[in-house]
C-alpha cells in the first residue's frame, strides 16, 4: 500500500468532524501520485458523495471540457478537495470542518508534490490568497519556491453565472504557459546557483506581459 493509499483509508475512518455521520461516502481525492498538476476545489456534491469521486456531477463534466481545452484528460491530473465528506445540503463548508481535513490535504500535497496548484472556487483560493475575492483575482498566478498557485473559478460558479465562461476558459488556458515558465526559471535559477524558495508569495498580476513576469 502505498503512502497516499494509506491516507485513503484514514479518511475512510476518519471520525474528526460530523460529516462523517451524514456521508454516503468520503471522497479523497484521485489521479496519478505523480501528477504535476492538483486542482483543489470545495467539498463532495450530491453525485460525488454517491461514487466516492471527485468531481463527477454537472461541475465534473465542465472541468473536463476545460481539461480537453489544454490537450488533458482528468486521468493525466490530480484533483482533490477542502473537505473530504459532504456537507448537509450541500451548504459552504465550516471552518471546523476545512480545520478537521486540512492535515489530509497537507500530506495529498506533500506526497504528490504538483508543480502547479488550481484552486477552484473561494474556499480553497483562501488557503493560499486569504481574504482575496475570487472575482478579482481569477487566473492570477503566484509562484512560491517550486510551484505556483492559479485561482480559478469553480465550475459550478459557471453553471450558475454562464457571463463568466469566457473568462473561466481563459485562465484555464493560461495552465501550459504557467508550467513552461515555471520550469524556465528553475533551470535559470539553477544556472545562476540561486535557491528556487523565494520569499513569501510573489504578488498577483493583473496581466500577462510579454515575458509573463508573474513570479
Amino acid at each position: 500500500m502505498s503512502e497516499l493509499e494509506e491516507l485513503y483509508r484514514e479518511v475512510a475512518n476518519c471520525t474528526a468532524c460530523d460529516l462523517h455521520k451524514s456521508r454516503t461516502h468520503p471522497v479523497s481525492g484521485e489521479g496519478p501520485e505523480d501528477a504535476k498538476i492538483m486542482f483543489i476545489g470545495e467539498g463532495p456534491g450530491y453525485n460525488e458523495d454517491q461514487q466516492g469521486r471527485p468531481f463527477v456531477g454537472p461541475s465534473g463534466r465542465l472541468l473536463e471540457k476545460w481539461l480537453a481545452l489544454i490537450n488533458l484528460t482528468r486521468d493525466e491530473v490530480y484533483i482533490a478537495n477542502v473537505i473530504k465528506c459532504r456537507p448537509p445540503n450541500n451548504r459552504d463548508p465550516l471552518a471546523s470542518e476545512v480545520g478537521a481535513c486540512r492535515p489530509f490535504l497537507d500530506r495529498q500535497i506533500e506526497l504528490i508534490d504538483p508543480r502547479l496548484i488550481a484552486t477552484l472556487g473561494r474556499h480553497s483560493m483562501e488557503r493560499y490568497f486569504p481574504r482575496a475575492r475570487i472575482t478579482k483575482v481569477h487566473g492570477r498566478a503566484r509562484r512560491e519556491g517550486s510551484r505556483v498557485y492559479l485561482p480559478l473559478f469553480h465550475p459550478a460558479y459557471i453553471l450558475r453565472n454562464a457571463r463568466a465562461a469566457e473568462a473561466a476558459e481563459a485562465d484555464f488556458k493560461k495552465i501550459p504557459r504557467l508550467l513552461e515558465r515555471l520550469y524556465e526559471v528553475l533551470a535559470e535559477e539553477a544556472r545562476a546557483g540561486s535557491p528556487a524558495e523565494t520569499q513569501g508569495m510573489a504578488p498577483p498580476v493583473e496581466e500577462e506581459p510579454k515575458q509573463l513576469r508573474m513570479f
